[in-house]
């Protein structure tokens, strides 16, 4: 973000099952002005938004319909402008999960499935559940090749997970990282200007930054774009 452009206006969408201070933070600390809202008027008048995650599929999807927030997001993926999913919020992107009932926002073909907990890792372990912890991820695309968000992130970073069930993207070209747990978990996906981690960037110290910073980045940047 160049010193002449004003700090990008990002939302943190508040569907009250999201940790909401650790997210709204860092992206303040990475340069953006952030408001931390339930508001469709507020997510619809931002340069960027992002949706955090932390809880059940069925609680978040329900309180984002409450609020009357499910077209609205729905509205602001399809008008080009950044939206950042993360854990449960990348999870929310897919049509439905084995966690819940309710549909998902159906932004990205595919499903999201539990671990199988009864599966060995090789070495007569069996497979925790949930996946909690530091775990490094490869990207499926060379650096040049990348979306912004995750340019600069070196093959092998590691990243902090929580999460007892994974993302499963019908396109593989949507799978833009992976980790390995039992065997290849996707960890982020990316389609247009959606771009979502199933890892904590908040939670994983310089690198989960470098992506946050990058990421308000790109919102300041498509944001001075829109204006030309």
């Amino acid at each position: 973000m160049s010193q002449q452009q004003s700090k990008p206006r990002i939302v943190v969408i508040n569907h009250r099952a999201a940790n909401i201070h650790s997210v709204s933070k860092a992206l303040e600390l990475c340069g953006a002005d952030v408001e931390v809202t339930g508001s469709a008027e507020a997510l619809l008048n931002a340069d960027g938004a992002l949706l955090p995650g932390v809880g059940a599929a069925d609680a978040a999807m329900r309180a984002l319909g409450e609020l009357n927030l499910i077209e609205p997001i729905r509205e602001f993926a399809l008008s080009g402008r950044p939206l950042m999913s993360v854990c449960l919020g990348m999870q929310l992107l897919f049509p439905d999960s084995d966690e819940g009932k309710l549909p998902g926002l159906g932004l990205i073909d595919g499903r999201v499935t539990r671990f199988d907990v009864d599966q060995s890792v090789g070495d007569g372990r069996i497979l925790k559940v949930p996946h909690m912890g530091w775990n490094s991820v490869n990207f499926t695309a060379e650096d040049e090749d990348r979306h912004p968000v995750f340019r600069g992130i070196p093959d092998g970073s590691y990243f902090y997970f929580v999460h007892s069930f994974h993302c499963l993207p019908s396109n593989p070209a949507d799978n833009a990282a992976t980790t390995e747990y039992g065997g290849p978990v996707c960890a982020a996906v990316v389609k247009g200007e959606l771009i979502a981690t199933q890892f904590h960037p908040e939670k994983s110290a310089d690198r989960g930054l470098q992506i946050y910073t990058n990421f308000v980045r790109h919102v300041a940047d498509t944001a001075a774009s829109r204006v030309v």
